[in-house]
């Protein structure tokens, strides 16, 4: 069975992160990702190591971790749009796809001809999605902008991180750039749903998608608390403003997240650690009472949780019905038995003779299963398969656009 998305072709002419993580994720479902690349340095994430991937012979190839992650399904075309000639090949590429990425700052694709607006008129059934920082109106859309600025100015960073008075407080950003991820995936939603439109209608669309819309979208449930409440919140670190225990704690070899969500866990979790009164004192029996007394009971859950290893408390936690996990570094997520089940970490064999290390898409379809078809590119690997095949160049043509320096 093809994929859902295989009669769809995408261009790509986005870079590093949320336009290439949005057409990943289209390519997995099937569609045909053909992805514009500048001569000689590609995508910037290309340059993004160390780490990079072992080849054949197993030392230190040319391709980022960073680029093989986001890239998988793709074809790579090398392309200078500046030029009048390659920007006659970008128009040719969009005139034959049904969807279109960029994440170029505000107006700039205009001055190349390859605006919405101008490729509509011959094409006015194509998707066009730009991801920009700010959006494509309002005072900062001329701004550039980088993930972690979002974090910032989106609010999520002013809820990360210790709380006030603890050691190390402050402010922090969340590990990866999950505002780029997010707004990939939001991304992806509106390019379906505008394909949707498209089969129905045969109209193409807009998409203005933006980082920062993203992580004030991602914040909903702490923007409506405040609007509700007009109480601006806090940073808690590892702990839970409605509900205790719900935190980090120190084994004997670690730390493991408790997470007790009702009075019946808590009293499970107290039965287990063998301090079962915790569960009758007035100052614990309810989570409301839990919330009033919180640094009491966590310096005593604290003592208790010391006493005993990760493996140990997990297996006594499990058994009893008790929420608890550990935290992985990412060599224990990958031998965790659950993720080891679900094929999540994976290969796929690459062009340069090694394996292109990457995870497997979370996206499970019982009739259209996500494909891995194609590693990562390397840079123009398939500017010639592409231009001849669907653009109809020959190979006089290909060499002369190559000494030109326009692919």
């Amino acid at each position: 069975m093809p994929g859902p998305l295989s009669h769809i072709r995408v261009l790509d002419l986005s870079r590093v992160l949320a336009g290439p993580w949005a057409a990943q994720n289209l390519a997995d479902l099937g569609a045909e990702v053909i992805k514009i690349e500048r001569p000689g340095a590609g995508d910037d994430t290309r340059g993004w190591g160390p780490p990079w991937m072992k080849d054949g012979a197993g030392k230190d190839s040319s391709e980022s971790a960073y680029f093989l992650s986001v890239n998988r399904n793709k074809k790579s075309v090398t392309l200078d749009i500046s030029k009048p000639a390659g920007q006659k090949i970008a128009h040719e590429l969009a005139m034959k796809s049904q969807v279109l990425i960029e994440n170029y700052k505000v107006g700039n694709l205009k001055r190349y001809g390859l605006d919405y607006e101008s490729l509509k008129k011959e094409n006015p059934g194509l998707i066009y999605c730009s991801i920009t920082g700010f959006g494509q109106d309002g005072p900062y859309a001329p701004r550039p902008g980088y993930d972690f600025i979002f974090q910032g100015m989106g609010g999520l960073m002013s809820i990360t991180g210790e709380r006030d008075g603890q050691p190390g407080a402050g402010p922090q950003k969340v590990g990866i750039a999950v505002t780029d991820v997010l707004t990939g995936m939001y991304a992806s939603v509106a390019i379906l749903a505008a394909i949707t439109h498209r089969e129905r209608t045969g109209q193409g669309q807009y998409i203005d998608a933006a980082l920062l819309d993203t992580m004030v979208a991602f914040n909903a449930s702490q923007i409506c608390s405040f609007l509700a409440s007009g109480t601006i919140p806090a940073r808690w670190g590892n702990a839970h403003p409605q509900v205790v225990p719900y935190e980090v704690f120190p084994t004997t070899d670690g730390h493991i997240i408790l997470a007790v969500g009702n009075d019946s866990q808590f009293a499970s979790f107290c039965q287990a650690a063998g301090r079962a009164e915790l569960s009758k004192e007035p100052r614990f029996k309810t989570n409301s009472q839990r919330i009033i007394h919180r640094e009491e009971l966590i310096l005593l859950i604290a003592v208790i949780m010391r006493g005993r290893s990760k493996r140990e408390w997990i297996q006594t936690l499990e058994a009893a019905g008790v929420p608890c996990g550990p935290i992985n570094n990412m060599k224990e997520v990958l031998e965790d038995p659950q993720v080891r089940h679900r094929e999540l970490g994976m290969s796929m064999p690459h062009p340069l003779g090694g394996a292109a290390p990457m995870v497997r898409s979370p996206l499970r379809l019982s009739e259209t299963p996500v494909e891995y078809r194609l590693a990562p590119p390397m840079l123009g690997q398939h500017t010639g398969e592409v231009l001849k095949d669907l653009l109809g160049r020959s190979d006089a043509d290909l060499k002369q656009l190559k000494a030109a320096g326009i692919v």
